[in-house]
């Protein structure tokens, strides 16, 4: 009887013991699969103010009165930025982005997708991927553009306010690309995409074509679409373990009609909390192309940025001063009476909290 009885301890002991390993395999299983799964993104605010010209707001055309030619960050007084989250799997060969946008900033990223904008469209990046091979990955859907130094998302760039090159290349592409690891030192992606901009569907029947080659961190990117064409490089070097010096230069070209530029960005970390970081920046148009807002042919703009980041946990404090300086009277650059001048200088402080 004892027997019987010490066996059946050791039955229910090895039973409860294989039901709690297996418990803990099966959540240790379900936690790394959920692990797959993220929600980042962030959150920014920021204060701007004109130092030599006009902060007034214009209540007809809803636009500033006096702010740089530039996407972003160019609402007087207290402004709002906007709030990004952003939703991903990442399998082992296949996964997932859902990037929505709200706020300012977010309506202007996707200001060229007008059907759905109007009745709340919030996408940013909306894609799927499938690693074909270890070195090959293709994209389907909507995704940020791969040309230029800097992105959407204020966590992406040093400086607050963006350059003209930026706000003037494209923004995001809807369609397929291939991404190419060459070696461990060269990649290769090649693209098929609706026209520049139109993320929601394809209005015309025509389409993109974009390539780029990348050589350690360095990229030289092309796009075509319709009659246009641009080319863009972008890169940057680890000076030191505190200064990073990074480049972008572009030429966009429609029938005689574009804009080209170079901008360099030297970074340099005063601690691990604290960097400095200053955009200069050449922008020129080929005929009257309306990026900096003078109505005159072939005008061009020299803009210094210089922005402090300082970490402060998980939340960035930027301060920033601007200097915009063109080569003829802009609109952009508007005086108290609301007439053109050459230049404006600005300051900014921007608040950005990521997670």
């Amino acid at each position: 009887m004892k027997k019987i009885i010490h066996t059946n301890y050791v039955k229910y002991f090895l039973v409860s013991v294989l039901t709690l390993l297996s418990a803990h395999i099966f959540s240790q299983d379900k936690e790394q699969k959920d692990t797959k799964f993220s929600l980042t993104g962030s959150v920014d605010a920021y204060y701007r103010v004109n130092l030599n010209r006009d902060n007034g707001f214009d209540d007809s055309s809803k636009l500033p009165n006096a702010a740089p030619g530039s996407s972003f960050a160019n609402l007087p007084g207290f402004a709002l930025g906007m709030a990004n989250a952003i939703i991903s799997y990442e399998g082992e060969k296949v996964g997932f982005v859902s990037d929505l946008v709200f706020g300012p900033r977010g309506t202007d990223a996707i200001f060229a997708s007008p059907i759905y904008s109007a009745t709340g469209n919030i996408v940013n990046q909306l894609y799927v991927y499938w690693k074909v091979h270890e070195s090959v990955k293709l994209t389907f859907g909507n995704f940020n553009t791969f040309f230029g130094y800097e992105v959407i998302s204020p966590m992406g760039n040093f400086n607050y306010s963006t350059s003209y090159l930026f706000s003037y290349g494209p923004f995001s592409h809807t369609g397929l690309k291939v991404d190419i690891a060459l070696s461990d030192t060269f990649s290769l992606m090649l693209a098929a995409m609706n026209p520049t901009d139109q993320t929601e569907l394809n209005s015309t029947g025509k389409y993109a074509f974009g390539a780029q080659l990348g050589y350690n961190g360095q990229y030289l990117n092309v796009l075509t679409d319709d009659g246009a064409y641009e080319i863009d490089f972008t890169g940057g070097l680890d000076v030191s373990d505190q200064f990073y010096l990074g480049i972008n230069a572009a030429l966009y070209d429609h029938d005689g009609l574009g804009f080209a530029g170079v901008a360099l960005y030297p970074q340099y970390a005063t601690s691990d909390n604290f960097s400095l970081g200053l955009r200069g920046e050449y922008f020129t148009e080929m005929g009257d192309y309306g990026a900096i807002g003078t109505g005159e042919a072939d005008s061009d703009v020299f803009a210094i940025t210089l922005t402090g980041s300082a970490k402060i946990g998980d939340l960035t404090i930027k301060p920033e001063i601007r200097l915009d300086s063109s080569s003829d009277e802009s609109f952009n650059f508007l005086d108290k009476n609301l007439q053109p001048q050459k230049s404006m200088s600005s300051l900014v402080i921007a608040a950005i909290y990521a997670f």
